[in-house]
């Protein structure tokens, strides 16, 4: 039985419309199929939609499904923090104060407030450890690479298969041109750092994916990126990595560690609100 339901369009990683990464959130997915649920987001083609759900772990304050045009995911980074956005704007009321607890496919997720900002805790890896040669000739390869410009490169696994690499400047993060045709199956991150007081961001970081597109902005590499970085000694326990300039947008990623933890976060906006029949 189709039932009108609150939606929201929001950007994610941005506090300025139409600059981050977009997210779909159906704010009551109750009674929807895994059928119904993917139909949806085959039909909005964003890189990510999410449908909350009452949560089926009593420490979790909602739960949230992820889906894709192709299939669901455990845990994404965006679509954490912009629907986290859309429970708390829709009435959430998190039974820790300031920190929301969200179930999702991989497990318990932490989630903070920090001002205007949301900010989630980055899953651990799942691999990690040096590339193998192969793979680094093919990414060379890909990305029209000289050799020696991969200045370091490490699996960055957290769930969605991410390998990285680190060049030597930001604007030659910018330049390059991917050759998706030799990436094939590939996720891979580069990034590399800006020139110190440059601007507001220390690093640039671009998501490519092997299947054929860019990602404009990406909670989950960035945060394995982060562990890697920061563990290595290359980046300070605080800072913000810039996102999406290839692709004409401004997210800005916010990074932090605290302990143990490392912390991503961003601005969320709404861009539209509404009902959706489904």
């Amino acid at each position: 039985m189709v039932q009108t339901r609150p939606f929201s369009q929001l950007d994610v990683f941005s506090a300025v419309p139409l600059l981050g990464n977009p997210l779909a959130v159906v704010h009551d997915g109750s009674g929807l199929s895994e059928t119904q649920m993917a139909g949806f987001a085959r039909w909005t083609h964003l890189s990510e939609t999410t449908f909350l759900l009452p949560p089926t772990d009593p420490q979790a304050d909602y739960r949230v499904r992820i889906f894709t045009p192709e299939r669901e995911l455990p845990f994404a980074g965006h679509p954490t923090l912009g629907s986290c956005h859309a429970w708390l704007t829709s009435g959430g009321a998190p039974r820790r104060g300031d920190e929301v607890v969200q179930q999702c496919a991989a497990g318990l997720v932490r989630i903070r407030r920090d001002g205007a900002k949301l900010a989630f805790a980055a899953p651990p890896l799942r691999r990690s450890g040096p590339l193998d040669a192969e793979l680094i000739q093919r990414i060379e390869r890909a990305l029209a690479l000289a050799p020696g410009e991969i200045v370091d490169h490490q699996w960055v696994d957290n769930g969605p298969g991410w390998c990285a690499v680190r060049l030597a400047t930001a604007a030659r993060v910018l330049q390059l041109k991917p050759d998706y045709s030799r990436m094939r199956d590939i996720h891979l991150g580069v990034v590399a750092p800006y020139p110190a007081g440059s601007g507001d961001a220390q690093f640039e970081v671009r998501a490519l994916i092997g299947s054929g597109y860019e990602d404009p902005v990406t909670g989950s590499l960035n945060g394995s990126l982060a562990q890697w970085l920061i563990g290595a000694g290359v980046a300070p326990p605080s800072y913000v990595a810039a996102q999406g300039a290839a692709l004409q947008r401004a997210g800005r990623v916010h990074v932090r560690q605290a302990g143990a933890d490392i912390w991503i976060g961003g601005d969320v906006c709404a861009v539209v609100t509404g009902t959706v029949a489904l």
